[in-house]
C-alpha cells in the first residue's frame, strides 16, 4: 500500500462499500475502516477484498489509538467519513448509540486528524451527512446556508457532527468538506430501509407497512450518482464548504411502495393473480416524523459540474433486479436485520 491512499471509514456499509469498490477498481489505494456492526458486512467488499491496493481494518472511529496507528502507517491524503448510525427508528429506541457514534466518534476522528493533517500536502477530510439535518420543509428546497432544524435523534446527531466538522475547520484549519445527501438507494442496502424491506416483506407475503398515510416525500438518489458526486467534491470542492447532493427525484413513500409492487407483479407474480399492493398496510406514524425533505443541488451542479444521471424508474428497476438475483445476500442481511431489530425497526417511512 503506497502513500497517498484514501482512508474510508464505514466502508463496509451500503454507500461506503460502493465508494470503496469504485475507488479500488479505479486503481486508487484504499484503507477501509469499519466496526462491522449489524449493517456493515465484509461481503459488501467481496469484489476487492484481495486487491493489492486495498486493506480492510476492523475498528471504530471512536478508537483514537487505532486511528493514529492507521494514519501513521498508511499516510492517507484524504479521509472520507461514512461511519454513522443511520436508521431513524433505531435512534428513537436507542439514542445513546447515535450520540456515541455520530457525535463522540466524529469528535475523536477530528481530533486525531488535527494532529496529523498538517504534515500532508493537499490533505482533505470529507464528511458525509444527510438532508434530515434541515428538518421537514412544507415547500421549496433547502440550500447549504439554511438553518438546521433536526427532528429525530438521528438527525440531531448528524447535525451536531456537521457543526463539529465546521468548527474544527474554522478553529484549527482542518481542510474539511461536508456533503448533505438525500435518500440513497441501490444494491446491497441493508433491509431496514424502505426499498429492500418492502421487497423482502412482499416476497414473504407479509404486510407492507407504511407510516401514517404514506404521503411523506423524499428525494431519491442512486448510490452510483452519490459516489460520482463525492469524487467531484473530493477532487474540486473548496475546503470549508458544504455541498448538497440531490437527484431532484421526489416521490411519496406510498408511490415508491406501489412502484415496487408493480415491478414484482410483473417479475414475481403472486399465486392467484392478486397484486402485491393488496399487502400495503398503514401503521401508526412514528414520533417526530418529518413530512418532506428536499435539497437544492444547484451549487454542486454550478460549481463542480455534477448532476445525477440515473432516473428513479431506471434505478429502481435495476435495484430490484439485483435483489431478486442475489438471494444469498438477501438471506444473510435478513438474518442480521432480524437479529438486530428493536421496537419499531420493522416499520418504514
Amino acid at each position: 500500500m503506497s502513500e497517498g491512499s484514501i482512508l474510508v471509514t464505514g466502508g463496509a456499509g451500503f454507500v461506503g462499500s460502493h465508494y470503496v469498490q469504485r475507488a479500488v477498481l479505479d486503481s486508487r489505494s484504499v484503507v477501509t475502516l469499519d466496526a462491522l456492526t449489524y449493517a456493515g458486512d465484509l461481503a459488501n467488499l467481496n469484489d476487492v477484498q484481495t486487491a493489492e491496493n486495498h486493506v480492510f481494518v476492523e475498528g471504530s472511529i471512536a478508537d483514537g489509538a487505532l486511528l493514529s496507528q492507521l494514519l501513521a502507517e498508511y499516510r492517507p491524503t484524504a479521509i472520507i467519513n461514512f461511519a454513522a448510525e443511520s436508521h431513524v427508528d433505531r435512534s428513537i429506541d436507542r439514542p445513546e448509540s447515535f450520540v456515541e457514534s455520530n457525535i463522540l466518534g466524529v469528535y475523536t476522528l477530528l481530533e486525531t486528524v488535527r494532529q496529523y493533517c498538517g504534515s500532508i500536502d493537499g490533505f482533505r477530510f470529507l464528511h458525509i451527512s444527510t438532508d434530515e439535518v434541515y428538518g421537514s420543509l412544507e415547500v421549496g428546497t433547502a440550500v447549504e446556508q439554511d438553518r438546521y432544524d433536526p427532528s429525530s435523534p438521528y438527525a440531531a446527531s448528524k447535525a451536531a457532527a456537521d457543526h463539529l466538522v465546521r468548527a474544527w475547520h474554522r478553529t484549527y484549519g482542518i481542510p474539511t468538506l461536508i456533503t448533505n445527501c438525500t435518500n440513497n438507494y441501490g444494491p446491497r442496502q441493508f433491509p431496514e430501509k424502505l426499498i429492500p424491506l418492502i421487497l423482502a416483506k412482499a416476497l414473504k407475503e407479509e404486510d407492507l407497512p407504511l407510516y401514517g398515510d404514506g404521503m411523506q416525500e423524499r428525494d431519491w438518489l442512486h448510490v452510483s450518482d452519490h459516489c460520482n458526486a463525492l469524487d467531484a467534491v473530493l477532487a474540486r470542492g473548496k475546503p470549508g464548504e458544504t455541498y448538497n447532493i440531490a437527484a431532484g427525484e421526489t416521490h411519496r413513500n406510498r408511490d415508491v411502495v406501489e412502484q415496487i409492487c408493480t415491478i414484482l407483479d410483473r417479475k414475481r407474480p403472486r399465486e392467484g393473480g392478486l397484486s402485491y399492493q393488496a399487502l400495503i398496510k398503514c401503521v401508526p406514524d412514528r414520533p417526530g416524523h418529518d413530512r418532506r425533505y428536499a435539497l437544492d443541488a444547484s451549487k454542486i451542479k454550478r460549481v463542480l459540474g455534477w448532476k445525477a444521471e440515473t432516473t428513479f424508474s431506471d434505478g429502481l428497476a435495476e435495484t430490484m433486479d439485483w435483489y431478486l438475483e442475489n438471494q444469498q445476500w438477501n438471506e444473510s442481511a435478513g438474518r442480521r436485520y432480524n437479529g438486530a431489530r428493536m421496537g419499531t425497526a420493522g416499520k418504514v417511512g
